[in-house]
């Protein structure tokens, strides 16, 4: 049972620098053909290249989502992994965009205003998660519920719960009287978080704040979750303990999350996070172009120097 009356200073500011940004995320998937309905037809990425069973998908040239197929079974439930990876959108009418592409062909969706962001959530054919997010946090700030606070305040001080339905019409509004639909994501599109399944939230906010150094924003027990990032609300990476506390691997096969990508800005920068990942006791492994690690539960990332 969680305590929540144990209360965690979290909070702290960024070792890596400010210009350290997410890069492609590798997802395995079943079937070529289902991935791209949903990876291409409705999240709107392009694909950028094919090489063997790597599809790299991306907008404006810039990859952002590679699809391995040949898993031999959808993402198993209950397990470490992925929860979902979010995708940016430079504009609210590129989310009313993505919200039209759903519905025109009759994809779930969830839209969801966090008051930081606008949020429609989606799956793709295999358990994937994916969130197409359009970040606004000027609305106002997040609270922690562990503290008696509200889970959001807007800018104007007003409590709201971070979890309500988005306007749809107005949200299509945002397309103008005579709109042109679009079939892909713009120029500008990129990662704009990561989220994972974990077994322990303080070790994994020790981990992502402490020994990759993301500033840590909120860890709040009594839902579960908690985040970290650079200087700005929303996260960068998202931890949640949703699976349970026994939650292991995923068995081979299955579709899920490969690795995800921290791009760093200079070598000296991926020295010194390794020499903290080495004093966590964390693998390291070289990659071109930098190293891959994991996360205390078996999360992999790859940290990219460029």
């Amino acid at each position: 049972m969680i305590d929540t009356s144990v209360q965690i200073n979290v909070k702290s500011k960024p070792i890596l620098p400010l210009t350290t940004t997410l890069g492609a995320v590798h997802i395995a998937v079943t079937d070529r053909s289902k991935a791209l309905a949903i990876w291409q037809d409705v999240v709107g990425l392009d694909l950028i290249a094919e090489n063997g069973n790597e599809l790299v998908l991306g907008a404006g040239g810039k990859p952002l989502i590679v699809l391995e197929t040949g898993a031999t079974r959808p993402s198993v439930q209950r397990t470490i992994g992925l929860y979902h990876v979010a995708i940016h959108v430079p504009s609210r009418a590129e989310l009313a965009q993505m919200a039209v592409r759903a519905l025109q062909r009759n994809v779930r969706i969830s839209p969801t205003d966090h008051l930081v962001s606008e949020a429609i959530y989606l799956w793709d054919l295999d358990g994937n998660g994916i969130e197409i997010t359009f970040e606004t946090p000027w609305r106002g700030t997040l609270g922690d519920p562990d503290k008696g606070e509200t889970y959001a305040v807007t800018a104007d001080g007003q409590p709201h719960s971070g979890r309500d339905p988005i306007d749809m019409d107005g949200l299509l509004a945002e397309l103008g009287p005579e709109p042109v639909l679009a079939a892909r994501m713009p120029a500008g599109t990129r990662i704009g978080h990561v989220h994972v399944h974990v077994g322990d939230l303080q070790q994994a906010m020790d981990f992502y704040r402490d020994v990759i150094g993301f500033a840590g924003f909120l860890l709040i027990s009594s839902f579960g979750m908690g985040d970290v990032g650079l200087d700005y609300m929303p996260h960068t990476i998202a931890f949640n303990i949703w699976s349970g506390p026994n939650a292991m691997l995923p068995p081979a096969g299955a579709a899920g999350l490969r690795w995800f990508t921290i791009n760093v800005p200079d070598a000296a920068t991926l020295e010194g996070l390794k020499t903290r990942l080495a004093g966590a006791g964390a693998s390291v492994a070289p990659v071109e172009g930098g190293i891959e690690t994991q996360d205390p539960f078996g999360n992999r990332i790859r940290v990219l120097v460029g």
